[in-house]
């Protein structure tokens, strides 16, 4: 893993796998999310089929730039945007500004054009960065996300309250905390085992709950892409799983139909998770996709 210090002052941590003269595919994580939650063993698969591969921690997480003390008051950024109006709440970044933290990875890495991944918060991430750079996006893939418009896309409430529930401090508690993720998670290949290892590798590498507000205060904040997206020009595959409960899927078939071109893929037995037994659906589909575009 490595760090870089963008201009704008923002550390980002990132790592890479396979040859940097390979195509490249850019991971984008989700809200709270740390790089790793983009197994390494799934990203080998990508650079073992031909991609250089690149993951990064969002800010406000893991081991990137944090905000410290930055307060910003989420619950009107939240009203706001519900009740339709301009958020009117200075908030301290949004997803464009997010978007431009993986411009500067690929920046520093020297990377002209990259096919960008991102899921859930990832994706509306990724979403930005097609919109904002077309020039240097080689394809977009939005997985289990949304296209701003609150329409489409809301979580059940018990997928909502366990995302919003505020983290022990205690690592124990933590772990053990892991067995709320099934409520999003996919219904026939959760495994409770592994959430609480995961769990405990996240709250030993970064555990903060701190930057949780302000990065929902971003998603918000960043508004509706929709009219954005029916301008997309960049070969797009939207994936979502028909058991989501935290982004249900008409967000994903919302964007889909947005998008002019795009290939949606409905998968089955998927939650709000990219569980190790689709991982082979997931290589298929990503590559593909990748190498259509490149052709």
């Amino acid at each position: 893993m490595a760090q870089v210090i963008l201009p704008n002052g923002i550390n980002i941590e990132y790592d890479t796998r396979g040859d940097a003269k390979n195509p490249t595919l850019l991971w984008i994580m989700g809200f709270t999310a740390q790089m790793t939650a983009w197994n390494e063993d799934f990203m080998n698969l990508f650079a073992d089929a031909g991609f250089h591969v690149v993951r990064f921690d969002n800010r406000d997480c893991g081991l990137s730039f944090k905000h410290d003390g930055v307060m910003v008051d989420t619950g009107k950024v939240t009203m706001e945007a519900m009740m339709g109006d301009t958020v009117t709440v200075e908030v301290p970044y949004t997803l464009h500004d997010m978007a431009n933290d993986a411009i500067g990875v690929l920046d520093h890495l020297g990377i002209e054009k990259a096919h960008i991944i991102g899921a859930s918060m990832g994706g509306m991430i990724a979403q930005t960065f097609a919109i904002d750079h077309p020039h240097r996006t080689q394809s977009l893939t939005s997985i289990m996300s949304v296209p701003g418009d609150l329409a489409y896309g809301a979580p059940t409430e018990e997928a909502m309250a366990a995302l919003l529930a505020e983290p022990s401090a205690d690592r124990a508690q933590y772990i053990e905390s892991a067995s709320t993720w099934a409520v999003w998670c996919s219904k026939k290949y959760f495994d409770l085992q592994e959430a609480r290892e995961r769990a405990a590798r996240e709250f030993d590498r970064s555990f903060y709950p701190e930057g949780s507000h302000r990065q929902l205060a971003a998603i918000y904040a960043s508004g509706d892409r929709s009219e954005a997206l029916r301008q997309l020009k960049v070969p797009t595959l939207v994936m979502h799983g028909r058991d989501d409960t935290l982004l249900t899927p008409s967000g994903g078939e919302r964007t889909a139909e947005l998008v002019p071109g795009s290939t949606f893929m409905y998968v089955a037995d998927m939650g709000h998770d990219v569980p190790k037994p689709l991982w082979p659906l997931f290589v298929d589909s990503i590559t593909s996709h990748a190498r259509r575009a490149h052709q």
